[in-house]
């Protein structure tokens, strides 16, 4: 089994354990080691009093993004440090694309930026995130 499809046995297994994410309706598009990329559709129960998008959308759907990249080596990693910077509003109906890069792979911690972009390919929100890594496994069997 290569790197990646290790990578991707971690996702499949954390995905189907992940019911924020499916309540999301989050689909996985491409897991590498250290890279994930996601999508989701924004629906109307999405929007807060304002009758706009809640940042939280945004925010859980690169937040998920950076959760499998650092986490599909197979070693159990927990959010230290996140920030978002939004750009544009987010829209109902919006298919929303986050794609996590690692920037650092070191032995306790990881660096990830994550862009989320709409249907159009604008930048609608960038995330940073810095997880620490244990030792734990979380798939016992890879």
């Amino acid at each position: 089994m290569t790197n990646d499809e290790k990578a991707t046995a971690v996702v499949d297994h954390m995905m189907k354990h992940d019911l924020f994410s499916q309540w999301l309706g989050i689909s996985v598009l491409e897991i590498k080691e250290g890279y994930s990329k996601i999508k989701m559709k924004v629906r109307t129960e999405m929007l807060n009093g304002f009758g706009i998008v809640h940042g939280g959308i945004a925010f859980s759907l690169a937040d998920s993004a950076f959760a499998f990249a650092c986490n599909n080596r197979n070693n159990l990693s927990v959010a230290l440090d996140t920030s978002i910077n939004f750009t544009k509003p987010v829209q109902v109906d919006d298919e929303l694309i986050a794609e996590a890069l690692e920037i650092h792979n070191g032995k306790s911690t990881g660096l990830y930026h994550i862009k989320i972009t709409n249907q159009h390919e604008h930048l609608v929100a960038f995330f940073k995130g810095t997880c620490f890594r244990t030792a734990r496994k979380l798939v016992d069997t890879i």
